[in-house]
């Protein structure tokens, strides 16, 4: 045989070989991530139980004892070692199984919202006596994260894939920062790659972003007097706080629009016929621009000492949270909405459809065909994705790490976060479905982040540039401790 025709046979033969084995490997991943999805099918009865436990516990920021020590419960089982009360915060854990490189973590929350406690029912029905509700869904979240989790450290062990899974058992994000006191204590300094998720009304995986958050409860103290036989002895701390609402909501026409700033007045006195001698207002100021949020929070502050200084009453305050907008990651977006197109949305059953049915007369206009709860939004880069309306302390994470996340239909279509219907829907069949479409599409992800270190290189790269050479992180409430008593 000639030496030119028997080259041209040893290269055919080699590529032909190259190309069986990307085949074998593709299918190889695809069969991995079959069994992950049936595996994750076959325990929905267990992480529906485990989330409902949750939705009934109902824990505040900070609060959530029981919430915590479930996950951690049943991530010991499954074999993770855990590492409870880190950052010096009681309720939050991290969780890890197998060694060395990649290190993919997986975030998990669980805590309520003050003011929403609702019975898994289509109207508005309070439960008596109960003082959180799980308006956000963080019930499913982080049940749907422990799932994901664990499928991915049995695909471990069967494969003998070489690498480490985390969980991170994250308090308080509404409101209390949770996350950014564990990036602070530099819990995420050896993780390659961070996924999370959130609930929602729809399936999307979009390389989006959000807006920074500040907040902080500024007390304000007066001197106390009988309101008609001797007001000219009393200072009002209340005429404090309005004072400093009034400046504020004037202020609103000159700063930037997208700016976003509210408030509750939290104490306002216990009498009309005593003059207050203290009142607080809680405030939050957003923004999609750290720098511009920090230029807006400091006329805040201003106006606060203004109105102190006009009524002749004294005022501190103290910064409760703070919070980075996401930095997204186009390349890991694009892993994670692909397996989420390939898990696909939530479909309901007879008893679902009369429920969200029944649920969407209530949504006004913002009633939404119940069939999208089964679709899954086409793809947007950065540049297309709108910015969330939202705060996450996730934000603070994805500037340490690179970090993706994706939402599920868990509410029926047209509802909105932090609302009773969302409250209802997060504690039945419906929220179940959509964390069970998280968990999956989390569990093939983190897959597809084992098998390929050139696409957990490539996502790095990307994420450097965004950051840019000469990011140095500092967390936007300083040094200050874990507010752990700020929803009591």
């Amino acid at each position: 045989m000639k030496k030119p025709l028997l080259l041209a046979l040893t290269l055919m033969s080699f590529l032909g070989n190259a190309q069986k084995k990307k085949v074998n490997t593709t299918s190889s991943s695809e069969t991995d991530k079959q069994t992950i999805i049936s595996n994750i099918d076959k325990r929905f009865d267990e992480y529906a139980g485990i989330s409902k436990q949750i939705w009934n516990f109902a824990e505040l920021g900070y609060m959530e004892e029981k919430s915590s020590l479930l996950l951690q419960e049943q991530l010991k089982k499954e074999g993770f070692t855990v590492q409870a009360g880190i950052a010096g915060i009681p309720t939050a854990f991290v969780a890890s199984f197998g060694e060395g490189k990649p290190v993919i973590g997986i975030l998990g929350e669980y805590d309520a919202l003050p003011g929403l406690a609702q019975q898994a029912v289509p109207e508005i029905s309070p439960i008596p006596n109960q003082k959180g509700g799980h308006g956000c869904g963080h019930n499913l979240f982080g049940t749907a994260s422990v799932a994901a989790a664990v499928e991915v450290k049995n695909w471990l062990v069967k494969s003998g894939q070489k690498g480490t899974i985390k969980i991170y058992g994250c308090p308080a994000e509404e409101g209390g920062s949770g996350k950014v006191y564990m990036v602070r204590d530099g819990l995420f300094n050896d993780v390659d790659v961070v996924l999370h998720w959130h609930p929602g009304a729809q399936n999307s995986a979009d390389a989006g972003t959000s807006l920074a958050n500040k907040n902080a409860k500024f007390r304000f103290k007066g001197i106390a007097s009988h309101a008609a036989a001797s007001p000219e002895r009393g200072r009002s701390a209340l005429d404090g706080v309005e004072a400093m609402d009034m400046m504020v909501n004037m202020m609103r026409e000159h700063i930037p629009q997208d700016t976003r700033i509210h408030y509750v007045i939290t104490k306002g006195g216990e009498a009309p016929n005593v003059v207050p001698a203290y009142a607080e207002v809680y405030y939050y100021a957003r923004h999609k621009d750290r720098e511009i949020l920090q230029g807006v929070w400091k006329r805040i502050e201003n106006a606060a000492q203004g109105a102190a200084l006009g009524t002749g009453t004294k005022v501190e305050w103290e910064v409760l949270g703070g919070v980075f907008n996401l930095l997204p990651n186009i390349t890991l977006a694009n892993v994670m909405h692909n397996n989420l197109a390939k898990v696909g949305g939530v479909v309901y059953n007879e008893e679902e459809k009369k429920f969200a049915i029944s649920l969407s007369e209530t949504l006004g206009e913002q009633k939404q065909p119940i069939e999208n709860a089964a679709l899954v939004k086409d793809f947007r880069n950065g540049a297309e994705s709108a910015t969330s309306g939202g705060s996450t302390d996730v934000g603070d994470v994805s500037w340490t790490v690179p970090t993706v996340g994706l939402q599920t239909a868990t509410w029926v279509p047209g509802s909105s976060a932090h609302s009773w219907q969302s409250t209802a829907t997060s504690g039945m069949g419906i929220g179940q479905k959509g964390m069970i479409v998280a968990a999956k599409t989390l569990a093939c992800t983190a897959l597809d982040l084992f098998k390929d270190q050139a696409l957990i290189d490539k996502a790095k790269e990307e994420w450097l540039q965004k950051r840019g050479a000469n990011f140095k992180y500092e967390a936007l409430l300083g040094d200050r401790k874990p507010a752990l008593d700020y929803r009591k």
